[in-house]
């Protein structure tokens, strides 16, 4: 008799916490047809990036059967969770998703999010990838089941390198999902410079408005239209086109000498 296969293994993380509603959402659409094991920060690690904590111990807690948390960021939770053995994943995970993101990670916010770069520690050791974001205003259970529904694509794909995949859903409850490149996404830059009760100065980073530049299959041109936007992204970040110009500094510098 022949032993059936094993569910696919997937690993979930996030930058909102594990208790957050978007991963829970996820978690249990993902449950419908593979094994899930979460590891995520103990708590909201927005816009960390991909930044590894090295200065500290970190704790990790145990808060539910495959449910872990850890006291760091999201690209610490992910790389605890592929480097410790059985602890915590019984093998290599088949995928790892990120998300469901309570916020939009369009464009230039990439190089910002916890949420991609999750995914990214993920891809960086040669694994298949996902991160999924959602608006403030989009219906989450409905956005939890299509990135199941993403997912579940991307397994059957099996692709064969390392991947990483961008998903963001608009506003609303029923999307078309185009595949896009990465559009440019720019924040009303500002700081706000303030002095606390005792006359010392403080500030707060960061505008509050955004503007999407025209370009067209973009992530940011499908989200201004209500389309749900697919998007891979690159590991390796040469710059091709600049090679001459790192050439000609190398021989500016030996002529020089």
């Amino acid at each position: 008799m022949i032993a059936p296969r094993p569910k696919p293994l997937i690993l979930l993380s996030n930058d909102d916490g594990y208790r957050a509603r978007g991963l829970q959402l996820v978690r249990e659409a993902l449950s419908d047809f593979a094994e899930v094991v979460v590891c995520a920060p103990e708590t909201e690690q927005s816009a960390k990036s991909h930044s590894l904590t090295l200065h500290r111990p970190l704790r990790l807690r145990e808060h539910a059967p495959g449910v872990y948390a850890v006291d760091g960021t999201p690209a610490d939770s992910v790389y605890v969770a592929l480097h410790a053995g059985e602890r915590l994943l019984p093998r290599a995970p088949d995928l790892v998703v990120s998300g469901l993101n309570h916020g939009v990670n369009l464009g230039d916010d990439v190089f910002y999010s916890g949420t991609v770069a999750a995914a990214r520690e993920a891809a960086l050791k040669g694994l298949a990838a996902l991160a999924v974001s959602a608006d403030e205003a989009a219906d989450l259970p409905a956005a939890a089941a299509y990135s199941a529904a993403i997912a579940a694509s991307l397994l059957r794909a099996a692709p064969r390198v390392p991947t990483l995949l961008n998903v963001n859903f608009p506003a609303g409850s029923s999307w078309e999902l185009v595949a896009t490149r990465l559009g440019t996404r720019r924040y009303l830059e500002s700081i706000d410079f303030r002095r606390d009760p005792r006359g010392k100065e403080y500030l707060w980073i960061g505008g509050s408005g955004v503007e999407h530049r025209p370009l067209v299959g973009s992530d940011t041109e499908a989200f201004d239209a209500g389309r749900a936007s697919l998007t891979p992204l690159v590991l390796d970040l040469w710059h091709q086109d600049q090679q001459t110009l790192a050439d000609e500094v190398v021989a500016g510098v030996a002529d020089a000498g």
